[in-house]
């Protein structure tokens, strides 16, 4: 079984792009995938779970309907600290982000979870892009990070 960790937000084209990554992989029937969202409000966590995100409901989907096992995990704190220490704790395989497109100046200054994520992990880490949507269906990907 290939274990793969997908840190999920917001966004439901990178959450749609995260899991179709996943479901493009080879065996993707030998593979689950962790929905994992980090919350910085204890309350908030408590009481949602990823499918409840719009980025989660959107990998859920996709991923089930390629037939992929999907588990759930909330955490709270740091992003970064938190998707680290949890790849680490579920000893995955593999990290599958979503970036964000962000100037250089933009990162330089304000940082970033995937950079973070990539620079520290002790693990392969994917990063995707989004999805383009073409009068409401979903297209290619886009550009990552």
């Amino acid at each position: 079984m290939f274990e793969v960790l997908m840190p999920i937000d917001g966004n439901e084209e990178r959450g749609y792009a995260q899991a179709e990554a996943v479901a493009a992989l080879p065996a993707a029937a030998e593979i689950t995938v962790t929905l994992l969202h980090v919350f910085s409000d204890r309350d908030r966590a408590e009481t949602t779970n990823p499918r409840q995100i719009n980025g989660g409901r959107a990998a859920y989907e996709r991923l089930t309907e390629a037939e992929i096992g999907v588990e759930e995990l909330v955490r709270v704190g740091d992003p970064a600290t938190e998707i680290l220490a949890a790849a680490k704790e579920l000893n995955v395989d593999a990290v599958v982000l979503g970036g964000r497109k962000r100037s250089p100046l933009g990162s330089l200054l304000f940082g970033s979870v995937t950079q973070e994520v990539v620079l520290d992990a002790d693990r392969p880490v994917t990063i995707t892009g989004g999805v383009r949507r073409v009068d409401g269906v979903r297209g290619e990907a886009t550009e990552g990070v």
